[in-house]
């Protein structure tokens, strides 16, 4: 669970940096790149619920 949150918290921070990025040079690859990364924080965010979801549902049974 720890390595999910360091994960999680790794990706936002990197979508932060490249949408600061953006606004610092105007470039657009920083925004998709920003948008990438959020894509895939947004999976990550999701595996980690299901992952709990399903130790629930384990543990329940």
């Amino acid at each position: 669970m720890l390595i999910f949150r360091f994960v999680i918290i790794g990706l936002l921070v990197g979508s932060a940096l490249s949408f600061a990025l953006y606004i610092g040079t105007q470039d657009r690859r920083w925004m998709s790149r920003g948008l990438l990364i959020l894509k895939w924080t947004v999976i990550a965010g999701l595996a980690f619920f299901a992952v709990l979801l399903l130790e629930r549902i384990a543990i329940a049974v």
